[in-house]
């Protein structure tokens, strides 16, 4: 076998381990998020009759343990093999949740506490978050942010494509250093009231390089930029994504799945507009809707075939 083959076929079975569903050796084989109030779990044999379920099964966040998730109901399949629970609270298929039964008899084995971790697999949870937060939350589109260099910076599609560019840049290396930062410096300290100040610092940093950068490597990309270039440093998208994946207690590939289908996103809408306006401008556009006016409705009217993303899940 070549060195390629080996590489390839290495490739492959790493994949495929990250796309496995989470699994135990343990009574609990496998669990899902079924639905937005309920989680299934496939017992490694029939469970013996006469266990209960109330005040032997305890469901909480893994990120916060302490806080217990309300169970209103368990059915247990004709053949008792899987377990169905019902919680009061809904529930994301992107979350992952702590499932603890006691006194729990599965197959002739006996425990007096299974516990189990429900979740997706990485691969399929790292998509997942990619996906929605390039399309189905797309931060211009469907949060209405970052529109000031949204508006600015796609009159053309080449300083669309350089501004996309830079602003994944910034936005990747300053969500992998805002993790480390928030779960190595502020949260051990308990500083999580200067995560604001500590994320605009990072991002400010970030964004002083890339400008030395492009001022060298591509003056008339810089110069095309101007000041939009310096506006990255306080966008509202470029700070909202520290924020979401310190309030979504991501890790770190979380954290930078979550910013490249950011940046992916902001990047699209970019080129589209960028499409959109440069053949406005050969149209024949009432007066009084030329310029902004025109490419507001434009924007809208993309809003609205976004739209078309919303309540789809991975």
């Amino acid at each position: 076998m070549t060195r390629r083959a080996l590489s390839a076929a290495l490739l492959a079975l790493l994949l495929a381990c990250l796309a496995l569903p989470a699994r135990a050796a343990g009574l609990v084989r496998a669990g899902a998020v079924a639905d937005e109030h309920h989680i299934t779990l496939e017992l490694a044999g029939p469970l013996a009759a006469g266990w209960d379920w109330p005040g032997n099964v305890a469901v909480t966040e893994r990120e916060s343990p302490d806080i217990p998730l309300a169970v209103t109901g368990v059915e247990v399949s004709p053949d008792r093999t899987e377990l169905t629970l019902a919680l009061a609270e809904p529930v994301a298929e992107q979350g992952a949740y702590r499932v603890a039964l006691r006194q729990v008899d599965v197959g002739g084995v006996r425990s007096d506490v299974e516990r189990f971790l429900v979740r997706k697999g990485v691969l399929a949870t790292l998509l997942s978050i990619v996906i929605s937060a390039a399309l189905i939350q797309n931060f211009v589109f469907s949060r209405y942010l970052g529109l000031c260099i949204f508006f600015g910076a796609s009159g053309r599609k080449e300083t669309a494509i350089g501004m996309g560019f830079s602003f994944g840049l910034v936005m990747t290396l300053s969500a992998a250093f805002v993790w480390a930062m928030y779960n190595f410096v502020l949260r051990p300290l308990h500083l999580e009231f200067l995560q604001v100040l500590t994320f605009v610092g990072i991002i400010a940093i970030f964004v002083q390089l890339l400008d030395t950068v492009l001022r060298k490597v591509n003056p008339f990309l810089f110069k095309k930029l101007g000041v939009y270039l310096v506006l990255i440093t306080t966008n509202c998208i470029i700070l909202a994504v520290p924020l979401i994946l310190v309030g979504n207690a991501y890790n770190l590939w979380e954290s930078l799945a979550l910013a490249i289908g950011s940046a992916v996103g902001f990047a699209l809408a970019l080129f589209l507009m960028a499409c959109v306006r440069e053949r406005l401008e050969l149209a024949d556009v009432p007066e009084v809707f030329r310029g902004l006016p025109i490419a507001f409705l434009a924007a809208g009217l993309f809003a609205l075939a976004f739209l078309g993303f919303s309540g789809m899940s991975f």
